[in-house]
């Protein structure tokens, strides 16, 4: 049994790990982007300001308050340019109702009431029909 697991662990060892370590850098760059500003303001009542830039055009600002129950309500915006060349703006507010993202890049679902596929349709209609023919029917289940 202990050659067995010895084996094993001499297999994994030796096995070809390529894909199992961690990926490599998205954006693979050793130099170091200046920040322009970094302004940190935090209140003793819980208030807060941060405001950052960073030389290669990321902007940072939020501010917060004390919120009920211990939770913190936030608001704030970053922005930068996408490695394709995109500028990307971001607002949001943090409170509880949750995260409330907005921005021109987010994906925007269809407004309600938007029109239903006729397949999904007709499979509602044979789902209500096949529960009305069973409804008819003895129960074999477990009473």
């Amino acid at each position: 049994m202990k050659f067995l697991i010895l084996a094993a662990l001499a297999a994994v060892a030796a096995a070809d790990t390529q894909g199992y370590g961690a990926p490599p850098p998205r954006y693979a760059s050793s130099e170091e982007i200046a920040i322009l500003r970094d302004d940190r303001v935090i209140e003793d009542d819980g208030r807060y300001n941060f405001d950052m830039e960073t030389a290669n055009g990321i902007v940072f600002t939020e501010h917060g308050t004390p919120g009920e129950k211990g939770a913190v309500n936030s608001a704030g915006s970053f922005s930068y340019t996408a490695p394709d060349g995109t500028d990307v703006h971001l607002q949001y507010v943090a409170d509880g109702n949750g995260f409330q993202p907005q921005g021109a890049h987010l994906p925007v679902a269809p407004e309600f009431p938007h029109p239903i596929p006729d397949f999904v349709l007709e499979q509602i209609a044979f789902a209500a029909e096949e529960d009305a023919r069973n409804a008819k029917r003895p129960s074999g289940g477990y009473q």
